[in-house]
């Protein structure tokens, strides 16, 4: 897809809503591999010269998201990877699987969810 200012604030727009719903702070959203070598290198640590390769990338200690909009073939696949990225930062134990993928497409259905809060003995 072709990156321009109207599609950069349709996907701003729907990262805050989706935020909003999946009870985590709006994340900052990165929508060019140069905008993710502009960063600080120790915020994109890991997938830093790699991200162009993938659809989408979550930096978990920085509250923040690339989405690879160049890469998308549509708008459907865009709405895919922003949510999918959107679910690392809300369920940040979850590896890729079965149940990551059915709150992906919970989440793509309306889902609400209810901040994350880390097990203690006392409320499990």
């Amino acid at each position: 897809m072709k990156l321009d200012p109207d599609l950069r604030l349709q996907i701003l727009e729907k990262a805050g809503i989706y935020a909003n719903r999946f009870s985590i702070p709006e994340p900052r959203v990165l929508l060019t591999t140069k905008e993710v070598l502009d960063m600080p290198k120790e915020m994109t640590e890991g997938r830093r010269t790699s991200a162009y390769k993938y659809y989408g990338v979550s930096y978990l200690q920085h509250n923040l998201i690339f989405i690879n909009v160049r890469k998308i073939p549509d708008e459907k696949t865009l709405e895919n990877t922003l949510v999918h990225e959107l679910i690392h930062l809300r369920f940040p134990y979850l590896a890729h699987g079965k149940r990551f993928n059915k709150l992906v497409r919970q989440g793509l259905k309306g889902k609400t969810f209810l901040p994350y809060r880390k097990r203690t003995a006392k409320n499990l």
